[in-house]
């Protein structure tokens, strides 16, 4: 059929006399041209009134499919209209620039069908991690992974047939591989050891994207973004994004609190020296109270004993797991636990301590200050004041700093 074409149209633009043959080549140049436009209008209409028509069915490949083909079912109508273009304008004009008709032809034709394929992929990933469309959706960085393999090995394919393609011999570039590979090995250890940590993540799994992690080993926490072939994105808790190399979840801890199965509430709480005799029932009601918790997981440990004597305090242990993990209503939780506690406390007339001390003069001490600053000293008796409670008492107090006859005599005269 294209060789009846081209008779056809060499025939036309030979036999046509009325223009000269540069504009006869130049019209039927522009005609494959907006045949080939209309031709990909068309094209392109006729796959999207597919794709409506099938998105009507349960099957959800076939959408995947006919999505992924409509732009590459395009461009591949325009390769070939502009290659057949291309081609009269070469035979006429026999210009350079068109000799290398062939082989644009081949590497359009593998690049619509690589195009293809990776939207497929692309597609194929949505729908197998999507809720929407899936009862038990796959896990995101394993379909991610999985994806990934799948686009590098159509690409380094495609690469090899377009090599190929243009007359290079393939055996000579795997053997050149084989050789180069181990100077880029050395050149590039840094980026393989990134690119081998980034497949043992994806094989051992020890976070996904969503998941918080933290490294003891190194300032590392927040919620992972994305896991690269060479970088891992973690977003911290004040929304700064934090690349790190794969390389180095292979040589440190890494913790996720996102796989937690209960969050912890460990408090120490001190009641003052005076409630000692509350101390037990006290005790007994906290760890009914949380028994009793909707909120707290009954089945875990769960501990609430007096701990210790503490400088100021009786203290209380309490160890408690919460039902929930996550963070903001676990927090709601706490609050709850720890306003009903105080409630309990008080309910008992217990008051919870606080740090405090007392300090013990001797009487020694105090007279000899009262001595050194002499009975006219106007300090001494707010002091003295503070002590007995009364300004009667005052004078005793100095007659019995002095000797024991003016003691009783400002005895008597008190009386």
């Amino acid at each position: 059929m294209i060789r009846e074409l081209h008779t056809t149209i060499d025939g036309w633009i030979e036999n046509w006399e009325l223009l000269s043959e540069g504009w006869r080549v130049g019209i039927v140049v522009f005609a494959l041209v907006f045949g080939t436009a209309a031709v990909a209008y068309v094209a392109s209409h006729v796959v999207a009134a597919l794709e409506r028509r099938f998105s009507k069915t349960r099957n959800l490949w076939d959408d995947a499919f006919l999505h992924a083909a409509r732009k590459p079912v395009v461009a591949f109508v325009w390769i070939q209209g502009v290659y057949w273009a291309a081609e009269v304008a070469y035979r006429y004009s026999e210009a350079e620039i068109f000799s290398a008709n062939e082989h644009l032809l081949r590497i359009g034709f593998v690049w619509v069908l690589v195009w293809a394929i990776l939207r497929f992929v692309k597609e194929g990933e949505s729908i197998l991690t999507s809720p929407m469309k899936m009862k038990k959706p796959m896990d995101y960085t394993t379909v991610n992974a999985i994806s990934k393999l799948a686009r590098a090995v159509v690409i380094i394919t495609a690469v090899l047939i377009v090599m190929q393609s243009l007359g290079y011999s393939l055996s000579g570039v795997l053997a050149f591989g084989g050789v180069g590979g181990i100077a880029v090995g050395f050149a590039a250890k840094d980026l393989l050891a990134n690119f081998f940590g980034g497949v043992i993540i994806h094989l051992d799994r020890p976070f996904k994207v969503g998941d918080w992690v933290r490294s003891p080993d190194r300032n590392i926490e927040g919620t992972v973004e994305h896991i690269g072939w060479r970088l891992t994105t973690v977003r911290t808790f004040d929304k700064r994004p934090l690349y790190v190399p794969n390389a180095a979840f292979t040589t440190i801890a890494v913790e996720n609190p996102s796989r937690m199965s209960h969050r912890r509430i460990s408090e120490t709480i001190g009641i003052r020296y005076a409630d000692v005799r509350e101390m037990a029932v006290i005790v007994s009601e906290i760890r009914t109270m949380l028994e009793n918790h909707d909120e707290i997981a009954s089945n875990e440990t769960l501990i609430v004993n007096f701990l210790a004597f503490n400088s100021s305090s009786l203290d209380i242990m309490v160890y408690t797991f919460t039902k929930t993990t996550e963070w903001v209503k676990f927090h709601e939780v706490k609050q709850d636990v720890l306003l009903k506690i105080s409630q309990i406390i008080e309910s008992h007339g217990a008051e919870v301590a606080f740090p405090t001390r007392t300090l013990h003069v001797a009487d020694s001490l105090r007279l000899e200050s009262a001595n050194a600053k002499g009975p006219d000293d106007e300090e001494l008796g707010p002091i003295e004041n503070e002590d007995q409670g009364s300004d009667k008492s005052r004078p005793a107090q100095r007659t019995h700093s002095g000797s024991s006859a003016e003691a009783t005599g400002g005895g008597e005269g008190s009386s």
